[in-house]
């Protein structure tokens, strides 16, 4: 059982089966940051949205943490540099609240169009405006969509119904995709200077921080009017206040600001402008969503599995034909530290057969999360793994083969003098080892494993037999193989629970046993 840090309002379905899963969910909403600093060590995971600041300092104090979860998808409130270092995996729920945000800079895109909020407000006020907040319609209006990401392609699907022309600028799509979407791609300049309505969709980075600012908006329509759903800073605020102020563009729609929660700001006091407060993500269902996904993305890290929505790991997210090769990649790391009996200087990992033709990054940390799981005493996980083999002076080498001569995919790992290899087999995706320094085998891995080298001579069998037999030990599986081009055999023993260390020194001093490795 793990204890769980939950420090804003996340939806309690999530929160419930990480309970019935038996972990202890601990609720601490409404912390202070120096608060937050008593009660994180501890925990082996924190649950958090927006407003929790996981910075360096916090993260030095939770001891105990694996992962760090964020219900929802930006994670600029999150040091994930510095998680890294920590070995913490940080995860988000990027497809959570796509539909809502998307949702939701269609409202704002309407209502700028036709002055909703300012109608509504002055009408309940006692004042029939009809005239003053007169609008325009969006058919046959250009939305420049800054950002063709999930969201952004959702808000085009969506505009183009209603008759708009929709114009992009991401210079990570190409033409060829852009035109499946039904979408021209633009300069930024040229985007904003052809559009009637802007509206943005990217990640708040250092490169986008003040992206749509003043210059930039000089060079549109005075009929623009911007939309901001995506992360407070990208567009400036004191420009944007000052352009719509001075005439310079129509209007503005923002959900987002540069520091949250907002209640004073130059756009507050424009009649033009239109604010929520970070309501992109504020419905139901996208809220039981990101619930549901962080439980989930926590669950799997905590239990050391491979998380889909790990955003600090550096690997390509496993495909359907990748993923059930992870456990076999993890066992045959743990085995391989066994074999070798000691630090290799390199650990070479080779994929063979239609898994090499994917990126095998994510094999890679699932070796090394073996490897050095069965020998450190801390938390190993896809994060830290890399970090620990550097640490240990360890070169890593992933080798990529296009085909296999014996089987459709092959997993090997050498280093040292020593190597093994395994692969999966049949419907049920079995793990079986197929191959121990050049020695062919067909077992399937178990906790405890034995390599004897014998003599190959008749009855050395029948002896490990009867050895393993008087200490009671029941053997799962079993495969005895000759060493090509010697007079020795090995055999490799699958056994049901841990041979007695009195056991193993029985069989070292048989007759005929060369030698005797536990696995």
């Amino acid at each position: 059982m793990a204890r769980i840090l939950v420090t804003e309002e996340i939806a309690d379905g999530g929160l419930e089966r990480l309970r019935q899963a038996g972990h202890d969910v601990d609720i601490q909403v409404g912390k202070s940051a120096e608060e937050l600093l008593s009660i994180v060590p501890g925990a082996a995971a924190l649950i958090i949205r927006s407003a929790t600041q996981v910075t360096a300092e916090l993260l030095a104090a939770a001891n105990d943490l694996m992962v760090v979860g964020r219900a929802g998808i930006g994670l600029d409130n999150v040091d994930v540099s510095a998680a890294t270092k920590q070995g913490v995996m940080v995860v988000n729920a990027p497809q959570s609240n796509i539909v809502s945000a998307a949702e939701h800079t269609m409202a704002l895109l309407l209502a700028q169009a036709r002055n909703v909020p300012q109608a509504h407000a002055a009408l309940v006020a006692g004042r029939w405006e009809r005239s003053r907040w007169t609008g325009v319609e969006l058919v046959d209006k250009t939305l420049g969509v800054v950002g063709l990401g999930r969201i952004g392609k959702l808000v085009a699907d969506r505009a183009r119904a209603f008759g708009m022309r929709i114009v992009a600028y991401d210079p990570f799509v190409s033409e060829d995709r852009a035109k499946k979407m039904g979408v021209e791609l633009l300069a930024l300049d040229q985007l904003v200077a052809e559009s009637d309505f802007l509206t943005v969709h990217l990640p708040k980075t250092p490169e986008t921080l003040g992206l749509i600012n003043r210059d930039l908006l000089l060079k549109a329509k005075p009929s623009l009017r911007v939309i901001n759903v995506a992360r407070g800073g990208i567009v400036h605020e004191q420009d944007l206040a000052d352009c719509v102020r001075d005439g310079v563009i129509a209007g503005a729609a923002l959900d987002v600001f540069s520091t949250e929660p907002m209640t004073e700001s130059p756009l507050f006091g424009l009649d033009s402008i239109v604010v929520t407060p970070h309501l992109g993500a504020s419905t139901n269902e996208a809220q039981d969503k990101a619930g549901d996904t962080i439980a989930t993305m926590v669950e799997l890290a905590l239990a050391g599995d491979f998380v889909p929505f790990a955003v600090n790991v550096d690997a390509a997210e496993a495909n359907e034909t990748l993923r059930p090769y992870l456990p076999l990649a993890e066992r045959l790391g743990g085995l391989f530290v066994a074999l070798n009996g000691s630090m290799p200087k390199t650990l070479e990992i080779c994929t063979e057969g239609e898994i090499a033709g994917y990126d095998t990054r994510i094999v890679e940390l699932a070796v090394l999360k073996g490897f050095f799981g069965a020998i450190s005493d801390e938390p190993v996980t896809y994060v830290n793994a890399p970090q620990l083999a550097q640490d240990h002076g360890i070169e890593v080498r992933d080798v990529n083969c296009a085909t296999s001569a014996d089987y459709v995919n092959l997993l090997t790992l050498r280093g040292g003098e020593h190597s093994i290899s395994g692969t999966l087999s049949g419907p049920r995706h079995e793990q079986r080892i197929v191959n121990i320094d050049g020695t062919p085998f067909d077992v399937p891995p178990a906790d405890h494993m034995v390599v004897v080298s014998n003599d190959d001579r008749p009855g050395v069998i029948g002896t490990v037999g009867t050895i393993l037999g008087d200490a009671a030990v029941n053997i799962a599986d079993m495969d005895v193989a000759r060493v090509e081009g010697s007079s020795t055999a090995v055999m490799l023993i699958a056994p049901t629970e841990q041979v007695p260390d009195e056991t193993l020194l029985a069989l070292r001093e048989a007759p005929g046993i060369l030698d005797v490795k536990t696995l």
